[in-house]
């Protein structure tokens, strides 16, 4: 029997879940956690308190990023078991041994044994490297997860062919920074799609837009199986801002970097990160991130409000008050759901290609939620898009 997991944050996180379920058995919980900002860590307290009062016969075990930067903190937990750290989480013998606290240097762990998927759903998520080389000053993603790794091409490929014939009907490559992959991320792409047929279905999860490869580039514009919806991690639209986050490219750069991405192919869709209230932040420099949304066409954002992380460059720097930086957030937020109000709006009368994942409910290949009525888990096929209700497309299947 496997451990019931409880996963917070990325997607990484959730496709390594999967690889640690058979780890421990039905007696306990396995805690995922996520330290990409203070609310992440206060959320993971907040999932082990609940999730031991729901089943308090159960052993708690907690791992991730949260307790790889602060095992002491979390194993001073009444509720808490046991803690495992990021370099140990995929070692039978962490789980098994006595020791409450397992937590190993993680900058020496080597790569991941294994490329992980996620339960054999219908759109299944693989993970392909970890770790991280940049050192961006509000991050300390780094530190709890080390250097970057990759996993070996092989281990990849067969992953993914297993999440296929599990079922899987659309494969994310994921991980912390994949367009690092040790053999480019453009050529790891082409290699699957040309070993795996089958796989008809490919997305990426968050690119760091200066290191997308010119193989990737050409997957975009000539190869349909790779899906049209790219996810940047830009975390900010003025260039004084992008200096003292330590980000490696300007403005300009993540504006002729979506400019050429739209050139490749006509229906991409951008996604971004943003952080608002970054320390120093003017009312021009945020102003330049508030224009980005429409100078790089987002339609998908991930607003977050900065948040000091203990012992980065950036918790060191001058502090914007906390209500500048939430009311930052909340006018990027309302501007970008505006935009994306007006992008969902403009799909209507449309036909996309969509794959139903659950509940009736599924993405376009340019990642719009869309609804279609008596539609069946695992159903992919030609929508034609009727109306919206709220944030989803409500579709019929032709």
């Amino acid at each position: 029997m496997a451990a019931q997991t409880i996963t917070l944050g990325c997607r990484l996180n959730f496709a390594e879940s999967e690889a640690m379920r058979s780890l421990a058995g039905d007696d306990a919980i396995i805690i995922n956690s996520c330290a990409v900002t203070n609310e992440a860590v206060r959320q993971t307290r907040q999932a082990i308190r609940r999730a031991h009062r729901e089943a308090p016969d159960k052993r708690i075990i907690v791992t991730g990023c949260a307790v790889q930067l602060d095992p002491t903190g979390f194993a001073a937990m009444p509720e808490v078991a046991k803690v495992i750290g990021n370099a140990d989480k995929y070692s039978a013998d962490a789980f098994a041994n006595e020791n409450k606290v397992v937590v190993s240097d993680v900058m020496a762990a080597p790569a991941p044994p294994v490329a992980a998927g996620f339960l054999a759903r219908v759109r299944s998520f693989v993970a392909v490297q970890t770790g991280c080389d940049h050192r961006c000053t509000f991050c300390s993603i780094w530190r709890a997860r080390g250097a970057s790794r990759s996993l070996p091409y092989e281990a990849v490929r067969d992953a993914v062919a297993s999440e296929l014939d599990a079922g899987a009907r659309e494969i994310v490559l994921t991980g912390v920074d994949i367009t690092s992959y040790e053999d480019g991320l453009g050529p790891l792409c082409q290699r699957l799609l040309a070993d795996l047929p089958r796989l008809n279905r490919l997305r990426l999860s968050s690119l760091d837009s200066i290191e997308i490869d010119e193989a990737l580039m050409e997957l975009i514009a000539g190869e349909p199986r790779l899906l049209p919806h790219f996810h940047l991690s830009l975390q900010a639209g003025d260039d004084l801002v992008l200096k003292r986050m330590k980000r490696r490219h300007s403005r300009a750069q993540a504006v002729a970097t979506v400019e050429r991405l739209k050139a490749a192919r006509k229906d991409v869709t951008i996604g971004a990160d943003l952080i608002a209230g970054f320390p120093t932040e003017s009312e021009e420099a945020a102003q330049n991130s508030l224009r980005l949304l429409e100078d790089c066409d987002i339609i998908a954002a991930h607003i977050f409000p900065f948040s000091p992380r203990p012992d980065t460059p950036a918790a060191r720097m001058p502090q914007l008050e906390r209500e500048i930086v939430k009311a930052r957030a909340a006018r990027l937020r309302q501007a970008a759901a505006l935009r994306r109000a007006q992008w969902l709006d403009s799909q209507i009368g449309t036909r996309q290609a969509v794959l139903i994942e659950n509940s009736e409910k599924g993405h376009s290949d340019g990642f719009a939620p869309v609804h279609v009525e008596g539609s069946r888990r695992g159903d992919l096929g030609i929508v034609q898009i009727v109306r919206k209700d709220g944030d989803t497309l409500i579709g019929i299947f032709e």
